[in-house]
């Protein structure tokens, strides 16, 4: 059976909608979390694609998080075999640092439902093909990424102009949260944590309205969800290839 491996950061941030993907495609998962096992130093041996999925640390914080510093080193290798992989938030972030691209505070906090443009190459890009010239998905974060050199930039939104990624032809960052469905939403917006950082934003983000949109959105964000999804996972019938390089 081919496996995928997932490097997970806290208990609250899963595979969501990609978890019952994966299984129907006969993908065995193991998830690495460093939560759980900080000093883990997981190989990607025996695996056919990688996951990083978000957290609330930032990649710049390997003195307190030195798991950031080996994850990066294992996405490093993952180019290497040439396997598919998939960052979401931080996953996305700690890609393009693989990449050598300059990772930092964005300018406002995406928390909520927010509206994500396909650019020019986003259109004709296997996964966001899916897309509509404009999706309303739902966002998590306060960092962001630059495009790493070589990549193809795909979308953006108005305070967050990285929004995603693809390097080479199987290696995807996703700033946005694609992955999570209506009782993810609501238990993200029932931790303590995650409460204390909407009130410090003094009423700029309102939780109950995150509720009332989501109501109306999740059924097609999960549609949009299993489609971009289903795209990326047919990336593991492809034939692995010689790498391209780029700085770093």
């Amino acid at each position: 059976m081919r496996r995928v491996l997932v490097f997970q950061h806290v208990a609250h941030e899963i595979l969501g909608t990609l978890n019952p993907l994966l299984k129907s495609a006969s993908l065995r998962i193991r998830y690495v979390n460093f939560g759980r096992d900080p000093g883990a130093t997981p190989s990607l041996d025996g695996y056919e694609g990688l996951v990083v999925l978000g957290g609330p640390m930032n990649v710049d914080q390997v003195d307190r998080f030195p798991h950031l510093r080996t994850e990066i080193e294992v996405v490093q290798d993952a180019l290497d075999r040439d396997i598919p992989v998939l960052g979401i938030c931080l996953g996305a972030q700690l890609i393009a640092r693989a990449l050598g691209a300059p990772v930092g505070p964005a300018v406002q906090k995406e928390i909520g439902w927010y509206d994500v443009s396909v650019s020019a190459p986003g259109r004709s890009d296997p996964l966001l093909s899916t897309f509509g010239a404009t999706e309303r998905i739902f966002q998590w974060h306060g960092d962001t990424f630059d495009i790493p050199h070589g990549a193809e930039h795909l979308a953006s939104s108005d305070l967050c102009p990285n929004q995603a990624f693809r390097y080479g032809d199987k290696v995807y960052g996703l700033q946005f949260h694609l992955e999570v469905d209506a009782p993810l939403i609501d238990r993200w917006l029932s931790i303590p944590t995650h409460q204390a950082e909407i009130e410090s934003l003094e009423g700029a983000v309102d939780p109950d309205e995150i509720r009332s949109e989501t109501h109306t959105r999740i059924d097609d964000a999960c549609a949009l969800s299993d489609r971009t999804f289903g795209q990326w996972i047919r990336l593991f019938g492809r034939e692995k290839r010689g790498r391209i390089l780029a700085s770093r």
